[in-house]
């Protein structure tokens, strides 16, 4: 009898030994499987049972949190949504998250281990802290600035503080109320089906994610070049390069739509937008010294992110001399976002430092402690201070008496660079306005602000008209603000 008791105690333990073995399987080796399989609702209904942390400009947020008292119970609320769509993103307990609200999620849901109190404190216990803070580097008068200045139309604006790399302003319009996402049900489902439906696509971030050919803009970026690789020693001397212009290997003739651009100086031809001056200098240049500028200034890096990514401006690495020539002037395949063309402007304005663009200035806890701060860091050196210092006189001349007048600012140094981009089949699409530009008040030592506007819809007849008419007023009141602070 003892025996079949032995045995039947052994057995016994052989199954609890089985069943210790299968809940570690499941719950050690087969956790995250579990956690993250479409069926399991209760990592979802953990991540919306406390409010979500808050976005913050100046001090002040732009987000909030309702209780709707269901399941998922607290749903995501934005104030001044469209102002601020291009800076948060949206969080939706259907669709997700993005921008801000996607690169800060842990900080926002408290399941970032730097709140937690101890090291693998979250891991030990599941548990998490309560959502943390974001607070960004947006000047609301400048945001503010900038989305009236738009006015609805297709287009956006990026501004930076050229010393820090701070981002001041970042607007894309037409844009949505991401509050409209925020929860589930038939209201949400409709709206995302509307807002995708848009021709306008309110939903695309036009400043980070979208890319479109700089025009005459880039022509800063061809001139520093010219002026690094030394194919010009003297702006104000004439070029050798003839008008007309016909591209290289083709018959093809470069048009200008200003005057007096035969054999004209660089300094000339950035005052007055002149194609054949700039193309011919690109091709003197040459590809490999052309790519070695652009890259300095971040065109073809995929790499950069504000925290949330930012979609790699184009500058092709193989091209024809032709094609090279159609590049230096912004044409061809050569594409830039509006932050790509700040930076531009901020390099010179800063002396050719070129510093990283960020968008979030510190993480908070719920308590107000600091989490983490963003570095001020150098992004690369994109030219040598002399260069720097003859653009910014040739961007100060455009707007004093060149193609950009009308961003002008009384008591304040301005430079800047107006550019209308041909695009569509044959170019028969409206040319897109461009404006990029910096400004520095009169006592101060360093300039305030960078910034590029880009307007889709501009009505324009001839090149560089687009850019100082649609685009420059924008700029000078998104400039006026930032020196206004």
């Amino acid at each position: 009898m003892i025996r079949y008791i032995r045995r039947a105690a052994a057995f016994c333990l052989l199954l609890l030994l089985a069943l210790l073995v299968n809940a570690a399987r499941i719950q050690v080796f087969q956790a995250d499987a579990l956690d993250n399989n479409p069926a399991n609702r209760r990592e979802t209904i953990a991540r919306f049972a406390q409010p979500r942390g808050d976005i913050l400009v100046g001090g002040a947020t732009v987000t909030g949190t309702k209780d709707t008292g269901q399941q998922l119970r607290y749903e995501r609320t934005y104030r001044q949504g469209p102002l601020y769509a291009p800076v948060t993103g949206y969080a939706s307990q259907t669709y997700g998250t993005t921008l801000l609200e996607n690169a800060e999620d842990g900080i926002l849901t408290g399941t970032d281990p730097m709140l937690a109190p101890l090291p693998f404190w979250n891991d030990v216990t599941h548990g998490r802290q309560p959502g943390g803070n974001v607070s960004t580097t947006i000047k609301a008068s400048m945001q503010r600035a900038a989305y009236d200045g738009l006015a609805g139309r297709r287009g956006a604006v990026a501004a930076i503080e050229p010393f820090s790399g701070r981002i001041l302003a970042l607007v894309s319009s037409p844009s949505y109320d991401p509050e409209q996402l925020s929860g589930t049900g038939r209201d949400v489902t409709t709206a995302w089906s509307r807002l995708n439906g848009e021709n306008d696509q309110p939903m695309l971030d036009r400043a980070i994610r979208q890319t479109y050919p700089p025009g005459s803009t880039f022509k800063i970026v061809t001139a520093a070049a010219a002026l690094e690789s030394e194919k010009v020693t003297d702006v104000d001397a004439p070029t050798d390069i003839a008008e007309p212009y016909v591209l290289p290997g083709t018959r093809t003739t470069l048009p200008n739509e200003a005057e007096g651009c035969d054999r004209a100086s660089l300094a000339y031809a950035i005052r007055f937008s002149c194609n054949t001056v700039m193309a011919g200098l690109g091709v003197e240049v040459g590809l490999a010294g052309m790519l070695d500028t652009v890259q300095k200034f971040g065109f073809n890096d995929t790499r950069i992110k504000i925290p949330s990514g930012v979609a790699a401006s184009n500058f092709d690495t193989r091209m024809t001399d032709d094609q090279l020539a159609l590049s230096s002037i912004g044409q061809f395949d050569t594409r830039a976002t509006p932050l790509q063309m700040a930076m531009v402007a901020s390099a010179v304005a800063n002396g050719g430092d070129l510093r990283y663009p960020f968008l979030v200035d510190r993480t908070l806890a719920s308590d107000g402690d600091v989490v983490s701060r963003t570095p001020e860091r150098t992004y690369q050196r994109a030219m040598n201070p002399a260069t720097a210092r003859q653009l910014r006189q040739m961007m100060i001349d455009v707007v004093r008496d060149g193609t950009g007048t009308r961003a002008g600012i009384d008591g304040a140094t301005v430079g800047g660079k107006t550019g209308t981009a041909q695009h569509g089949v044959g170019n028969s699409g409206t040319p897109y306005a461009w404006f990029i530009a910096w400004a520095q008040a009169a006592n101060s030592a360093r300039p305030a602000v960078a910034v590029a506007v880009v307007v889709e819809d501009a009505e324009a007849d001839r090149a560089d008209i687009s850019g100082g008419g649609d685009a420059a007023p924008i700029a000078r009141s998104v400039m006026e603000a930032a020196l206004e602070d």
